[in-house]
């Protein structure tokens, strides 16, 4: 049986996960540019709840982005600090699939497009099918400009994410099944991403455990 401790702040929320075996407990808040203050107290009050602790883990899970470039940043300072504490091995999970995932509890589908907003008139993107609660990449994380969309089949994709700030430009592109731009990615998704990567031995060193941003030029003038 697997445990895995999972932390998503990448967009405008914190959550905090713990999958047990087939149990999930989550903490989660709608939280913008706050995540920096709650994560750790989150965790500390998961791991009380549940009477687990960091040493009785298998391994930590994080979003890595793409997302917020402040709220990627904490969660992967704040799983190299507990992963390095406890001597646990990391997982990083797209952002963008956690949320692909997270959706499903609103409007179950079998093709997603998770989009966020990437400022600078531009969006991340990435498009997965789900099936029997499994999920499989058909198009991988990128950043692009609402004019220069990637192509993918199909017309009947649900498309989710705060990106539907571009909303005309992504429906001329690839219509849609349904838009839910409230979407958010959860943590206990981001657990449930990771449990097959750590069952496979995937794991790796707390120093390896780094955001992913996708723009190149990440400059302090763009923390957000």
């Amino acid at each position: 049986m697997t445990r895995i401790l999972a932390l998503e702040t990448a967009g405008e929320t914190c959550s905090v996960a713990l999958l047990d075996g087939s149990e999930v407990l989550e903490k989660f808040e709608m939280a913008p540019r706050k995540q920096t203050e709650l994560v750790l107290p989150m965790v500390e009050s998961l791991l009380a709840e549940a009477s687990v602790s960091l040493a009785q883990l298998d391994g930590i899970a994080f979003g890595h982005g793409p997302g917020a470039f402040t709220g990627v940043r904490v969660a992967a300072a704040v799983t190299q600090g507990l992963a390095f504490s406890a001597d646990l091995p990391v997982v990083g999970v797209s952002t963008l699939a956690a949320c692909a995932l997270s959706v499903q509890t609103q409007a179950p589908s079998p093709k997603v497009i998770a989009v966020f907003d990437a400022r600078m008139g531009e969006l991340y993107l990435g498009a997965y099918r789900v099936d029997n609660g499994k999920q499989a990449v058909v198009l991988e994380d990128g950043l692009f400009r609402p004019d220069a969309l990637p192509e993918l089949d199909g017309d009947d994709w649900l498309i989710a994410g705060s990106g539907l700030v571009h909303e005309e430009a992504l429906l001329a592109c690839y219509g849609a099944s349904r838009c839910i731009p409230d979407a958010h990615p959860h943590a206990q998704a981001v657990a449930v991403l990771a449990l097959s990567s750590f069952e496979r031995g995937e794991g790796v060193r707390a120093d390896l455990a780094q955001p992913v941003y996708l723009r190149d030029q990440v400059i302090q003038g763009a923390v957000r």
